[in-house]
């Protein structure tokens, strides 16, 4: 059998506040019509959505799923991790740098996503 690059991967999601302050002031972005999202300057909440795959090496849990995600969670209710006032390519660059940590050597790809509408999907290679 060739050499097939295997990825895990689990859900979980987490409130939090957030805002984007360029929002007020930028051009491109508080327009005055339509299309204007200057509103997005100010805080507000979202349900966080996450998808987090990891590489593993063998086929019998490397990694097994249900504690992979219970440590994941568990960086944000520990607060080791915080949500607010980040966009979803922040939280995700911070949660993979934590992922390494534990797990070096390995691809990982994240997915976060506010209320599971519009989110970052990002694909973290090894040793890169």
């Amino acid at each position: 059998m060739k050499h097939v690059n295997k990825l895990i991967w689990v859900t979980f999601r987490k409130e939090g506040i957030h805002k984007y302050p360029a929002a007020l002031d930028d051009p491109k972005l508080a327009t005055g019509d339509e299309y204007d999202v200057s509103f997005l300057g100010y805080p507000h909440r979202h349900i966080f959505h996450f998808k987090v795959g990891i590489e593993v090496f063998h086929d019998d849990r490397d990694i097994e799923f249900i504690q992979f995600k219970r440590w994941l969670e568990k960086l944000y209710s520990d607060k080791t991790l915080q949500l607010n006032f980040k966009s979803c390519e922040m939280i995700s660059d911070d949660l993979y740098a934590e992922i390494i940590k534990r797990y070096p050597n390995r691809d990982v790809e994240i997915e976060v996503s506010e209320d599971g509408e519009n989110g970052s999907h990002a694909y973290y290679h090894k040793g890169e």
